[in-house]
């Protein structure tokens, strides 16, 4: 049984699973409060396949900050690395 992690988690197992294998907590929070995580299948398009506005989005749905003066590579290296 996972650690109740409080309202802030929505998915207490899959953060704590992330978290075990190295995510950082930011980032092991993301994705265990979405709504689609584990849904998708691993059928999520890929960043390179995406426009440089879809990635502007994401970034900007996260908080990447800079992400206006970013190309199109520098977006996914950072939307990779966040």
């Amino acid at each position: 049984m996972a650690k109740d992690h409080g309202p802030s988690i929505k998915n207490d197992e899959q953060y704590e699973k992330l978290v075990d294998e190295g995510m950082s907590r930011e980032k092991a929070a993301r994705i265990a409060n979405d709504p689609n995580s584990g849904k998708k299948g691993g059928k999520a398009s890929k960043y390179e396949d995406r426009t440089k506005e879809e990635l502007y989005e994401k970034a900007k749905e996260i908080g990447i900050e800079g992400r206006g003066d970013m190309t199109k590579d520098e977006l996914i290296e950072a939307l990779r690395n966040h």
